[in-house]
């Protein structure tokens, strides 16, 4: 396993590097601060997120998407159209998550969520874009939202990326729920 969070650990750094970012750029303040208080990495088993569904029109599905507890950014999603494939936004439920490498997608060229064992569905991604359009039937995330939109869908993304891997990467945890 320690192997495994030293290439995690250059993993974020040739990211930062590439973004042009710092390290305390990415890391959200509720991490910097826990990390001041203790001077050390804290080790959390696993990774929850929950997504509260709260704003429905005809084009989208606007939401908050929580990180083991914390809210954590905004997400835009298709109107739930009976979870058909690609105009349809996820049932709610639980499901497991893992990252998605550039490598392993035709499409996205960054590091990504895919949600895994959606009833007769696939490939459903959480991954950068602004508007519903953007989706065909993935989450969206953004820092951001407003009507049918989320805003700074890329900083979201890499925010999002960079504290999951923190938290080890691995054992991801979905549930999506309506207020």
């Amino acid at each position: 396993m320690k192997l495994e969070n030293k290439w995690l650990k250059k993993l974020v750094q040739i990211i930062t590097n590439l973004l042009g970012r710092k390290e305390k750029e990415f890391t959200p303040k509720t991490l910097l601060k826990d990390k001041m208080l203790t001077n050390k990495n804290i080790e959390v088993k696993g990774v929850n997120l929950l997504i509260l569904r709260d704003t429905f029109t005809d084009e989208s599905t606007i939401g908050e998407l929580f990180l083991n507890g914390e809210r954590f950014c905004d997400t835009l999603e298709l109107p739930y159209r009976d979870n058909q494939r690609s105009i349809s936004c996820i049932p709610i439920g639980q499901y497991k998550v893992r990252l998605r490498t550039a490598k392993e997608s035709a499409t996205r060229n960054y590091l990504h969520l895919l949600v895994k064992d959606v009833k007769n569905r696939d490939f459903i991604l959480i991954h950068r874009g602004n508007k519903s359009s953007h989706s065909k039937g993935c989450i969206l995330v953004g820092m951001t939202s407003k009507h049918n939109f989320v805003g700074n869908s890329t900083l979201a993304m890499d925010l999002l990326m960079k504290e999951i891997i923190n938290l080890g990467g691995e054992n991801i945890n979905l549930i999506i729920k309506n207020k």
